[in-house]
């Protein structure tokens, strides 16, 4: 069963467009709560992906953190929509960050 506050975090996950990403804190902000790890483990036990885009998330500093499915794999959809990738940290980071 999905909680009130994870349905919040998994529709706000949904309007992150392909070629974008955004951070655990801007859906915090924008939820109006500064427990970012509580969106990470929203994401988490996401049952909706793809549907819901949960690899589109990362930690505001541009680094790919938290995937139930490993980095890799979270690196690696991400590079299939165009995100460029070093050492685990998105570049231009500022240029692709999808703001609520």
């Amino acid at each position: 069963m999905v909680t009130k506050f994870e349905n919040k975090v998994y529709e706000l996950c949904k309007k992150v467009p392909k070629g974008k990403i955004t951070s655990y804190k801007e859906i915090g902000d924008k939820i109006g709560i500064k427990g970012y790890r509580a969106v990470g483990m929203a994401l988490n036990k996401n049952p909706f992906a793809p549907i819901v885009p949960c690899h589109r998330v990362c930690g505001s500093d541009g680094n790919l953190v938290g995937f139930a499915s490993g980095l890799k794999k979270k690196a690696e959809l991400l590079r299939k929509e165009g995100i460029k990738i070093k050492n685990n940290k998105i570049e231009n980071f500022n240029s692709v960050l999808y703001k609520f």
